[in-house]
């Protein structure tokens, strides 16, 4: 009781080569790995995100601090 053997997958492609054809398995290998190079390379491309925004004229450096609001 476990995974199949070697004779078990030979038949069940067997099986897949007649129902489907060599040409649709060529199709269908063709959009497979078509599919497997898309989600690679969208998982390697890095965040294109755009970077934050600059600091403002008006905001105070690290260290300094605002004056206050004179009366």
């Amino acid at each position: 009781m476990g995974w199949f053997g070697p004779t078990e997958l030979l038949i069940i492609l067997l099986i897949i080569l007649l129902v489907f054809g060599p040409s649709k398995l060529g199709d269908v290998g063709g959009a497979l790995g078509k599919a497997i190079r898309d989600f690679k390379r969208a998982v390697s491309v890095t965040d294109e995100s755009p970077n934050p925004p600059a600091a403002k004229p008006d905001e105070t450096k690290p260290g300094e601090s605002k004056p206050g609001p004179t009366a």
